[in-house]
């Protein structure tokens, strides 16, 4: 795969929505589309592609001069006009692979990304720790961006961020923008936030809370009255607590505790889930706003367990809400079926009652089309059938007209399919 074949591959990408490519010596090139993996058209990708490929997004000479050592490797890389990649270098088996996630190079809005309104109300608070968690591609990066991009449309501030690595780019709007990449541009994160104290910032975004002395800055950051946004790797807000408390030593957690009840002022948990209409995923959200019954949970081990119940009563007053909450919502307002809300709630039971006595507020009715029960879902699978790099006789097509006429045509037989 030369170079032009490789920038067709990331084009159709973008193009068809794709949020991951998948590389890998002896494997086809694959997409995870939709949130499902599909295979693409090409041939096989040899040794010599995948160093040819690792040139192109690794710009740091001394990792280019021992490219065949690369073991692990993370970065980014940028292709003008298209999108930014965010990229993990990997063995498997001895064999080189890679992994690009695509990052827009125009951030989504909150609206954009069908996000709950109290997220702009949060954005715009100030001060205090806000944090964003999930999995591992649930779309934390997109939301912090919509967020930061909130506060960069309305408010005259001195936004600092601090990522590994860098991935939406901001462009100051009514803010002032520094964005500073761990490895690149600092150590690490602890380092970078201990420089940032004085650095004059008003909101600081710290990438990952990773260990205590990140997690301990990040703290006093808030204490001193800046807006501190992060992630977390946690499911919901009762284990964000958890997690976040675990890490120092007993001795202690009970201090943590109470730094955290009186600073953090949101999570937010979010969970991607399949659109009815089979055009993309959309976010489900756990929102918890801080109350005083809310830092009693916190700041207390014995009622942290009881956090979901406040959340759940709170969302009239705070604009919180449970996921099972928010899935009613998606669910009346037609944009995920009935079938795959319930699969995602947390607690089926208390969706279902949710859903009956409308704890869930917004939309339509609900009502799906069914058949003898069972909720109707349209069929989202698919099939990307686009060889790169080739013309239609299997022949070297390194003219991009004629590649991208193929593509046209390949993809427009997938829609026939």
């Amino acid at each position: 795969m030369d170079q032009a074949a490789f920038l067709n591959l990331l084009s159709s990408a973008v193009k068809h929505g794709v949020s991951d490519i998948h590389l890998q010596v002896g494997q086809v090139p694959g997409f995870r589309l939709k949130g499902d993996m599909v295979g693409v058209k090409a041939p096989p990708l040899t040794e010599s592609d995948m160093v040819g490929i690792l040139r192109i997004m690794i710009s740091d000479k001394a990792t280019q001069d021992k490219i065949l050592e690369v073991t692990d490797y993370d970065g980014s890389f940028e292709v003008k006009n298209l999108a930014r990649f965010r990229v993990n270098v990997f063995r498997n088996r001895g064999k080189l692979g890679t992994i690009l996630r695509t990052i827009p190079s125009i951030i989504p809005s909150l609206e954009q990304l069908n996000l709950p309104p109290v997220l702009k109300t949060i954005s715009l608070l100030g001060r205090g720790l806000v944090l964003v968690t999930g999995a591992t591609g649930s779309g934390k990066s997109s939301t912090l961006a919509a967020m930061i991009d909130s506060i960069n449309q309305n408010c005259p501030y001195h936004i600092l961020t601090i990522e590994d690595p860098i991935e939406f780019v901001h462009t100051p709007k009514k803010a002032r923008i520094t964005q500073r990449e761990v490895g690149r541009d600092t150590g690490s994160f602890a380092q970078a936030l201990r420089a940032a104290l004085r650095q004059d910032p008003d909101i600081i975004l710290v990438g990952e809370m990773r260990d205590p002395e990140t997690i301990d800055i990040a703290l006093k950051a808030a204490e001193t009255g800046h807006m501190v946004f992060s992630t977390v790797h946690t499911n919901d807000a009762i284990k964000t607590i958890g997690r976040l408390i675990a890490v120092f030593p007993p001795a202690e957690q009970k201090m943590v505790r109470m730094r955290l009840a009186d600073n953090l002022v949101s999570t937010i948990s979010q969970r991607l889930i399949k659109k009815a209409d089979g055009k993309g995923m959309v976010a489900a959200q756990e929102i918890m706003v801080a109350n005083t019954a809310i830092q009693e949970c916190i700041a207390n081990p014995d009622l942290t367990g009881s956090m979901n119940d406040y959340i759940a009563n709170s969302r009239d007053t705070t604009g919180g809400q449970t996921f099972d909450q928010h899935l009613v919502e998606l669910f009346k307002k037609r944009i995920v079926s009935l079938e795959v809300a319930k699969e995602s709630s947390s607690n089926p039971a208390d969706f279902e009652r949710n859903l009956m006595f409308g704890s869930g507020s917004g939309g339509d009715s609900g009502k799906e089309d069914t058949a003898g029960g069972a909720t109707h879902r349209p069929d989202t699978s698919q099939t990307v059938a686009l060889d790169f790099g080739k013309d239609e006789h299997g022949q070297d097509n390194p003219d991009p007209k004629a590649a991208k006429a193929k593509e046209t045509k390949d993809t427009k037989n997938t829609k026939a399919a």
